[in-house]
């Protein structure tokens, strides 16, 4: 249903911290112009978790009404809470999303059976297509490929995205699961080897400062094209590591900024990228001519 270059978009906010309306739509253009396949509003990487509620649908009803329809825009809306994420999916399918992004329940740590209603709950209560989101690192919850199997069987949940950059977890994914549910890489620096197994795209953070390759690098892996697609994610290497050297958003906002798409603000507890990480931030962005 949703494939290739799926930009995991930050939040622009103005020095003040309220949301960069402006920006935000500029970002928006940009990437339609560098032709990124799907644009997420209020992810991880558009600082979901400090954006209030009023906020956070506002943002996705922004980025909404300048796609206009000429890509698919999917809304996180997971939450902790099972009925705050249901709330926040009837949102955004209310104004307009094509598709939620779903993480995982962080810090109350449910089990896996917990999961399984959780999930279940949120297909029941929406018909929008929903992309369950594992990333353990940040949330203390796996979410095992049986339990992904099992909520499969819901026909609008359509797919997962897998950021534990483990290969092999994808593996075993797409033989638990088969073509039923599509995979979706949540690393960049392995969506390349998923996308090349039979993954359908990556929601990708280096998406944002360098859409184009990343849609053509997206391209060339699911036409099965492995030296164009190598050549191409050769030149996003260091953006792939880089663009992590502190907590997510924090560097891809400094480059933003570095590059006069964005300015600088990030909200607390994130605080602004130690100059120490300066020089090596420019030399990706100029490894990739984002710069």
């Amino acid at each position: 249903m949703f494939h290739g270059s799926m930009v995991a978009l930050v939040t622009p906010m103005n020095t003040d911290g309220s949301v960069d309306e402006v920006r935000l739509r500029e970002l928006v253009e940009w990437h339609l112009a560098e032709g990124t396949h799907a644009i997420v509003a209020v992810g991880t990487t558009g600082e979901s978790a400090t954006l209030d509620e009023q906020e956070h649908i506002d943002v996705i009803r922004i980025v909404v009404e300048q796609v206009r329809d000429r890509v698919p825009v999917i809304a996180g809306t997971g939450a902790n809470a099972t009925s705050e994420a249901i709330a926040l999916t009837q949102a955004a399918a209310d104004v307009g999303a094509d598709a939620a992004l779903l993480v995982t329940p962080y810090y109350n740590k449910p089990t896996q059976e917990g999961l399984f209603q959780h999930y279940s709950a949120l297909a029941q209560a929406s018909p929008l297509p929903q992309i369950l989101y594992n990333v353990p690192g940040r949330t203390g919850c796996d979410l095992l490929p049986a339990t992904i199997a099992r909520l499969s069987r819901y026909p609008n949940i359509v797919g997962i995205k897998d950021a534990t950059g483990s290969v092999a977890r994808g593996e075993e994914i797409l033989a638990t699961c088969g073509p039923g549910l599509d995979l979706y890489g949540g690393d960049d620096a392995t969506a390349m080897a998923l996308m090349l197994l039979g993954a359908k795209g990556v929601i990708s953070v280096t998406a944002n400062v360098a859409p184009r390759l990343m849609a053509q690098m997206c391209q060339a892996a699911l036409d099965g094209d492995l030296q164009t697609a190598r050549d191409i994610n050769n030149k996003l290497l260091l953006l792939h590591q880089d663009l992590f050297v502190e907590s997510n958003p924090i560097p891809v906002k400094w480059a933003l900024a570095k590059m006069g798409r964005i300015g600088p603000s990030l909200r607390l507890p994130l605080t602004p990228l130690d100059d120490s990480f300066e020089p090596r931030l420019q030399d990706a962005l100029r490894h990739a001519d984002c710069i």
